[in-house]
């Protein structure tokens, strides 16, 4: 007996690029009957949020997002509806699924053969091209929700949707070795304290870039070795290459600013990897061209994750080495979750119950 969808929703709406955010109670809600094939219907347990959705709300990228906005692209429900004539589905109705930033893409392309699914040119992006998880239900698609492993609860498994799989395709193409040295800049925040239990997983040295005692603390008990705060060094570099004997082999940087970039090239050992994660709506890398080729530098751009990625970081959640600090919050809150990541106050991540 398939569960019982009803026709309206509270939904966190955006009705114009730039407008304020409106929490509607009255959503209509796309019911099975109107369900394309390869078309599935989540009912929304919870949802993480993501420095991605702030950007949306803004509008604030060289790409704009679809208006009216339902934001939102870590949640966690259960599939209630598939549409008819949905052949060869992964998953059915009552499975427990993840939505993460790529909503859908083609399969077919060079991009999507190669793994490399979230270039697809006909990719759907979730809270951005398509209905967001910031809703008491999403229509998504059964080719591209996750599995939740059983053991994760569900409001610990949002955020890895997105902010573990980042972190984790980044650190897992980092080029770096077992006993190899990391910095992590911003490792306070919703990415980056995934991003030293990642790190710590794969047996690396971390050192974390944050600022403010919160923060430190949270990132020495997650298994960083050195802590720098930037606002209180007078020398980032010269601290980091001191911290890590000589210069880092990998950087991870998730910064929305051109400086976190800059910086990396300077204390990066000889042949160290940057990784190139944040997306800043203007910002260009302005690196060192001299130091780079003097240095062997390589600088890899590492856009959130395949399906397979998304596999490999929830698994490694589900068996305790990485959890989620998170707030827990209702859906009616978001727009004060916004201000606090808009004044950077926010350590560690934001999760939305959606049945509030």
């Amino acid at each position: 007996m398939s569960p019982t969808i009803p026709t309206v929703q509270t939904a966190a709406v955006v009705p114009a690029t730039g407008a304020p955010l409106e929490v509607r109670r009255d959503h209509p809600v796309k019911q099975a009957s109107e369900l394309a094939p390869g078309e599935c219907l989540v009912k929304i347990e919870y949802t993480g949020v993501c420095h991605t959705d702030l950007h949306a709300a803004q509008g604030d990228w060289p790409i704009p997002p679809m208006t009216p906005l339902i934001g939102g692209h870590e949640g966690v429900g259960h599939i209630v509806a598939i549409g008819a004539h949905t052949s060869s589905s992964p998953v059915k109705i009552g499975d427990r699924v993840g939505i993460k930033w790529l909503a859908d893409s083609c399969l077919q392309c060079e991009q999507c053969r190669k793994g490399l699914e979230q270039c697809c040119s006909g990719a759907k992006l979730s809270g951005y091209t398509v209905d967001g998880t910031f809703s008491q239900y999403v229509v998504s698609f059964v080719n591209h929700v996750s599995l939740i492993p059983e053991g994760l609860p569900s409001a610990d498994a949002a955020s890895i949707l997105c902010a573990g799989v980042t972190t984790y395709r980044a650190i897992k193409y980092s080029q770096t070795n077992i006993g190899d040295w990391i910095v992590l800049p911003g490792a306070g925040g919703g990415l980056g304290h995934l991003a030293i239990q990642y790190a710590v997983a794969k047996g690396l040295r971390v050192v974390a870039v944050d600022t403010g005692e919160e923060k430190k603390k949270l990132c020495l008990s997650l298994g960083a070795e050195k802590w720098i705060d930037f606002r209180e060094t007078k020398d980032l570099v010269g601290d980091i290459k001191e911290a890590t004997g000589g210069g880092a082999h990998s950087a991870v940087v998730t910064a929305a600013s051109s400086s976190g970039y800059e910086q990396a090239i300077d204390y990066l050992r000889p042949g160290g990897t940057l990784m190139a994660v944040g997306l800043p709506a203007t910002a260009s890398l302005n690196a060192s061209i001299f130091f780079t080729v003097f240095k062997a530098i390589k600088i890899l751009g590492s856009y959130v994750g395949n399906r397979q990625d998304a596999v490999e970081a929830l698994d490694i959640a589900a068996r305790g080495k990485v959890k989620v600090h998170f707030a827990l919050r209702p859906l009616g809150d978001l727009k004060d979750v916004y201000d606090g990541m808009s004044a950077g106050k926010i350590a560690g991540r934001v999760v939305l119950d959606c049945s509030q």
